[in-house]
């Protein structure tokens, strides 16, 4: 689509996740991309007021108002988990193609739901779990071969935020999307423990995943953490690697290319893992990959306008969206069960 004719976006949704979708949209088009920040909704008055004036553009407290208004092409859903269904469908419906924030909704009867509706108006949904167009998580991929173990820690410092879920749904649904993403194989056992700590909802947890070809996936999850740590780490064959989201780095250690190592660039490698909390063996072969550095969310956004434009499948689809959500919800009835057995109340 050509710049003299923008996509035309609205934001629904004018909390945190949504003022950072806003302001994306805005930097995008102050850039002379073709897009158009079209409309802001919020039922709360004062968010709407205040995300008018900051990103100048016209503000609704409904989706209808919104459409009845002015004409928008596409639009991030940024409301609360258990609205998404009403949200999405309602623009669905309205001919527009959407980007829900995470997860795609609270029940997999909710994420079939607006597939079906999608299916039926040809409408994209892609699903904003970010983390997929992390520089680092994009540049593991060229290495990827055959990936045997995944291990996973998302910590946090406790925040009021996303409170209407569990640290599942929450944090760990980023890395069970991208570990399902790496592996492509079934799940076929898992087996989780999770407690409530300072919320009514599970606000730690940790689970072990086994997939049908063989390979094995344990995650921990906090949003009680006393730091912020965000990194997943992978085995292969003769490889190991340790990605950092936060950083957006990608280290990789070869145990096939050891022989012949500068003893003073395998020092130099072997001071930086340990400062990023990696203690590797003496005689590997480490390497930091070089990683072209962006914001995720800003990498999802052109994605999911590119593929408006385009007609063609998003990066992270709605199927994939309800693939996380399922492997979610397993996990949470994992963690309920084992908690039933021993004795504890969720």
């Amino acid at each position: 689509m050509a710049a003299a004719n923008p996509l035309r976006i609205a934001v629904v949704g004018a909390g945190a996740f949504g003022r950072n979708h806003l302001r994306v949209y805005k930097e995008l088009e102050q850039a002379g991309e073709p897009v158009r920040l079209a409309a802001v909704v919020d039922r709360d008055a004062a968010i709407a007021a205040e995300a008018s004036a900051k990103f100048g553009v016209p503000a609704f407290a409904s989706i209808d108002e919104c459409l009845a208004a002015t004409g928008i092409d596409a639009a991030s859903v940024c409301v609360p988990t258990v609205h998404h269904r009403a949200a999405a469908e309602e623009l669905i419906a309205a001919g527009i193609d959407v980007l829900i924030e995470k997860p795609i909704a609270p029940t997999l009867e909710d994420a079939d739901s607006i597939l079906a509706l999608a299916r039926k108006h040809s409408r994209i949904v892609q699903v904003g779990h970010l983390e997929r167009f992390n520089p680092a998580v994009t540049a593991a991929r060229r290495f990827l071969n055959h990936p045997m173990f995944f291990e996973s820690h998302r910590l946090s410092i406790f925040t009021p935020r996303s409170l209407d879920v569990d640290v599942v749904l929450d944090l760990m649904i980023h890395d069970l999307d991208i570990v399902l993403s790496l592996v492509g194989s079934p799940v076929v056992e898992v087996r989780a423990v999770g407690l409530p700590v300072l919320s009514p909802k599970v606000d730690i947890a940790n689970v072990r995943v086994e997939f049908e070809n063989g390979c094995v996936a344990n995650f921990t999850a906090s949003r009680v953490s006393t730091e912020r740590v965000r990194k997943l780490r992978f085995f292969q064959p003769h490889q190991y690697l340790s990605l950092d989201f936060a950083r957006q780095d990608l280290l990789m250690i070869d145990v096939t290319a050891a022989a012949g190592m500068d003893p003073a660039k395998l020092a130099a490698m072997a001071e930086l893992l340990k400062q990023q909390g990696e203690h590797p063996s003496a005689g590997l072969s480490l390497n930091k990959v070089q990683v072209e550095q962006g914001e995720p969310l800003r990498l999802e956004i052109a994605s999911f306008l590119e593929a408006v434009r385009n007609r063609t499948e998003p990066v992270v689809s709605g199927e994939a969206g309800r693939d996380a959500l399922k492997l979610a919800l397993e996990i949470t009835s994992a963690i309920a069960t084992h908690a039933d057995r021993a004795g504890l109340k969720l």
